[in-house]
């Protein structure tokens, strides 16, 4: 797995350097959508209500209270208070239960990102120990975020909560009506339920819509039934079609949030001096290794253009004088004979 994010865990005195990880992926088959007719690629265009094709840099966001529009500039956002805090502080620790898994949102695991894991072991030791989840809170693009800390498998995994407001009560009138369950079909359904029991085994269950949708796909391929990928592209698609979206990546946005806060971090300067050193490396590589290539032929053509061109005008030059004097010498004799 490849680390997404760097940062640090406190609680109390003690301060736990941490590496991030996706701790869950999608295998849902990729699909996008094409024209019927051409096969050409469908591709979506900011477009205003009144009819202007808009650029992503041209758009604002705006607040709609059902009568009145409030616009808010970039400017307006820098004016709003932001969190400094480039660590992950743990506010509190609760029991288990007491947080209901409704409230989670994506998972990540934790890594120690130390020569001595100690304060991670710690950390994780006491919330096995104690049976408890740790509150946490840390900034995600200039908004406090709430979250939990929990151990799975001797890992401390990262897990983002929804705010209290955010989650939705049931209102169902239906269920205001009062309902009689007998004894005997409590019964009956509870020995139900005892004949299907078993521990839980995520692997025993499987995506079948996803199977067959990959299937169909390989059949279709294996029938020759498809076309040249680049035959269904029009205009290059504009790099920034992803951005902007409501569906944020919980820890990649933290840790642009955190970068672009940190004014004197080592860690995020040696990165930066690493990706740019890598970069150039690369670079410098790829030219060395096309300099030969552009010295070679010349060396090899040069010398051929130079040798017919002394050789041609030493021949010619002769040629041309020959025939010159040849006409004069008759001439001279002619006009001696003549006067004679």
């Amino acid at each position: 797995m490849r680390s997404i994010w760097k940062g640090s865990i406190a609680f109390g005195l003690v301060n736990v350097p941490i590496k991030v990880y996706a701790a869950t992926e999608t295998h849902d088959v990729s699909l996008h959508q094409v024209h019927d007719e051409d096969k050409g690629r469908i591709r979506y265009k900011r477009v205003c209500e009144f009819g202007h094709e808009v650029e992503y840099g041209d758009i604002q966001r705006a607040y709609d209270d059902g009568d009145k529009t409030v616009v808010l500039t970039a400017d307006d956002f820098k004016q709003l208070p932001e969190e400094q805090s480039h660590e992950v502080e743990v506010l509190e620790f609760v029991p288990l239960d007491q947080v209901d898994p409704m409230m989670f949102e994506k998972t990540y695991y934790l890594e120690p990102d130390s020569r001595s894991p100690k304060a991670y072991v710690l950390l994780r030791e006491t919330l096995s120990k104690t049976d408890r989840l740790a509150i946490v809170q840390f900034t995600l693009r200039q908004k406090t975020r709430l979250g939990v800390l929990r151990v799975h498998d001797d890992v401390i995994l990262l897990q983002g909560l929804l705010w209290g407001d955010e989650v939705r009560a049931a209102d169902f009138k239906a269920l205001d009506s009062s309902v009689k369950v007998s004894a005997n079909e409590l019964k009956m359904s509870s020995s139900l339920v005892e004949s299907m029991s078993t521990d839980f085994d995520p692997d025993r269950y499987t995506d079948s819509y996803q199977e067959e949708l990959q299937q169909l796909i390989d059949a279709k391929l294996e029938a020759g039934d498809d076309i040249d990928t680049e035959k269904t592209f029009g205009e290059k698609p504009d790099e920034d079609d992803d951005e902007g979206g409501d569906v944020l990546d919980l820890m990649a946005a933290l840790r642009a949030s955190v970068d672009k806060k940190r004014t004197g971090g080592a860690g995020s300067r040696s990165a930066s001096r690493s990706r740019s050193s890598s970069g150039s490396e690369s670079s410098t590589s790829g030219s060395t290794k096309k300099a030969p290539a552009a010295k070679a032929p010349a060396e090899k053509t040069a010398p051929a253009k130079k040798a017919p061109a002394k050789k041609t005008p030493a021949k010619k030059a002769p040629a041309k004088k020959a025939p010159a004097k040849q006409p004069a010498a008759k001439k001279a004799t002619a006009e001696k004979k003549q006067a004679s």
